[in-house]
């Protein structure tokens, strides 16, 4: 099948029956880029440095064409011995995408110039040299020259950034027409929506999910700056924040399609256990919010090797005998108690999401020894390490008590032991517990934490202890102040190679829809539902969720009496259960 609106007729008038030509161009169409770009202008000149003139000229609308006539634009200008020129846009958000910068005439006529442009997620960043506080190139460069001719439009790689600093380089006069951001994303209809009365907890919504909108790329990645990569555990939220704002999408199957075509089921996804664990999570939690029995026939091949070898890691006494690395997220990476508690709760899922599906293709025998054994992991509750993440992942397994393990570990510390890969995670345990005021507040402190320092997608990790005394990402560091980007992060996104846009931190999407809202899907595609919402502290609480047969709709209010009121409505073929 060949791509979409491809007319033959149209190349073959234009190569004249060249059918070597036609067939190379069908072959392309078969992989047609999904993405549709939108031009977006600075916002703010943030600074400039040296002879600039007229920078204002960048903040206005005008088409990305060279002209010859009269020169309104930006003019740069060096000359021996001057301080360069240079300009710092921000385009008031960061986007995946490129940077499209429209030259007039160079020193008055058609000739070349040398143009630094470095992207930046902060202010820092977009400052900084490659090497100064570990800035980089990794997966996408950000820091390059280019040569530019004069009535010239030149466009960048792609990246993702907010900020973006360009220095002229040569003894030259330069005319910039504009410099447009150029954003790259899958043009979808958002179906999914959400309002509360707290303008807050609306803005984390709000955030959460346009961060794994810009990582909807050819494939689902983890971030759009650094982490340009499709990682199965990293893709579970992502996969459940797609579902609920944009209902099913292709780029979710593509992604899981990927992952199993590149690692044989004798092998571990991205060469982790728990990756190749989440791969069967993902696909457990894809057909109860899609139905799609097509797809998950396409999966039992692989899924009853990999159901096999999961059978295998759980020994006689119900404890986890997962290989090395035993990796649940960064911050218990390091930690055996955590990892091993994280694992015994992890793996329980995964045998419980096989058995599931290995009883709806039809493998009654396997999905039994699934069973079996998940069951058997409820003997052995390891003793708890004091982590958060790997607490509550046991917790949502069943292995341990959801309120005793709020209670007693992730409680008394509030947002302070949260990460954002397994933050969503958390706000369930606290769900489970039922504790949905507790999960809204460390919500507010945690999403709430980033936005307050001018996030305007969702980061790689974050600790509340980095706001003591930190300047924001969108302003240069005062003496005196901690940079947001610069100064803080570990293991592999230290400093400014830190990413500040990367999907698995949109966990409060999916927790605000099963949780808040309460709608849950109790068979598959939503055929059987039940929604029995909580506001916590909220006043109120409205939301729209898409299914299969269309879209529910709930709004959840308090009375005069302090209690919830509830207005339902479900598309014909949906049953609620009570």
């Amino acid at each position: 099948m060949h791509g979409e609106n491809f007319n033959t007729s149209f190349v073959y008038d234009y190569y004249e029956g060249d059918f070597r030509m036609i067939n190379n161009l069908l072959r392309a169409s078969e992989y047609k880029d999904p993405r549709a770009r939108m031009p977006l202008l600075p916002v703010r000149i943030v600074k400039t440095w040296g002879r600039v003139l007229n920078a204002d000229a960048l903040l206005e609308d005008s088409p990305a064409q060279a002209f010859l006539g009269k020169f309104s634009g930006c003019v740069m200008i060096n000359t021996c011995g001057s301080e360069r020129a240079a300009v710092l846009l921000d385009f008031g958000a960061e986007f995946h995408g490129s940077c499209r910068l429209t030259a007039g005439m160079i020193d008055g006529g058609v000739k070349f110039a040398r143009l630094k442009i470095r992207f930046g997620e902060s202010v820092s960043e977009a400052v900084s040299e490659l090497g100064y506080k570990n800035a980089g190139c990794d997966h996408a460069c950000r820091d390059q020259e280019v040569v530019m001719s004069g009535l010239s439009v030149h466009e960048t790689n792609e990246s993702g950034f907010r900020f973006a600093y360009i220095e002229l380089m040569d003894d030259k006069a330069v005319g910039l027409v504009n410099v447009h951001g150029v954003m790259i994303y899958r043009d979808i209809e958002r179906l999914g929506k959400f309002s509360c009365s707290d303008p807050l907890i609306e803005k984390i919504w709000e955030t959460a999910v346009y961060t794994v909108h810009m990582c909807m790329q050819e494939y689902l990645w983890d971030g759009i700056k650094r982490d340009r990569l499709v990682w199965m555990g990293d893709m579970h939220t992502e996969i459940l924040t797609i579902l609920t704002a944009f209902g099913k999408q292709d780029v979710i199957e593509k992604s899981l399609d990927f992952m199993k075509i590149h690692t044989p089921a004798s092998d571990w996804m991205n060469g982790l256990p728990s990756y190749s664990l989440w791969w069967v999570i993902a696909n457990r939690d894809l057909y109860m919010r899609t139905g799609d029995r097509d797809y998950l026939l396409k999966q039992e091949e692989y899924l009853k090797q990999l159901s096999k070898r999961l059978i295998d890691i759980v020994d006689e006494d119900g404890c986890e005998q997962i290989p090395p690395k035993k990796f649940l997220d960064w911050p218990t990476s390091d930690d055996d108690a955590a990892s091993h508690e994280g694992m015994q709760g992890l793996l329980k899922t995964a045998l419980d999401a096989a058995a599931d599906m290995l009883a709806e293709m039809g493998n009654d025998a396997l999905s039994e020894k699934c069973r079996i054994k998940a069951e058997l992991m409820k003997k052995h509750i390891p003793e708890a390490s004091g982590n958060l993440a790997a607490a509550s992942i046991l917790a949502l397994s069943g292995v341990s008590d959801a309120k005793e393990t709020n209670d007693k570990i992730i409680k008394p510390t509030g947002a302070k032991g949260y990460s954002c890969l397994m933050g969503g995670y958390i706000l369930n345990a606290k769900a489970k517990a039922g504790d949905i005021t507790g999960a809204l507040n460390d919500m507010r402190a945690y999403w709430g934490g980033m936005l307050s320092m001018g996030a305007t997608t969702f980061w790689e990790d974050f600790s509340l202890d980095w706001l003591d005394n930190a300047s924001p990402l969108t302003d240069f560091v005062p003496e005196g102040k901690r940079d947001i980007h610069g100064d803080f992060g570990a293991y592999c996104y230290k400093n400014l190679r830190h990413s500040f846009c990367h999907g698995w931190a949109s966990g409060p999407v999916p927790f605000i829809t099963e949780n808040v809202l309460g709608v849950k899907a109790i068979e598959p595609g939503y055929k059987k539902v039940s929604i029995k919402g909580n506001l916590g502290d909220l006043e109120y609480a409205k939301g729209e969720v898409p299914t299969p047969y269309g879209i529910i709709k709930v709004c959840l209010s308090k009375n005069e009496s302090g209690e919830t009121v509830s207005e339902i409505s479900v598309p014909e073929g949906i049953e609620i259960v009570k």
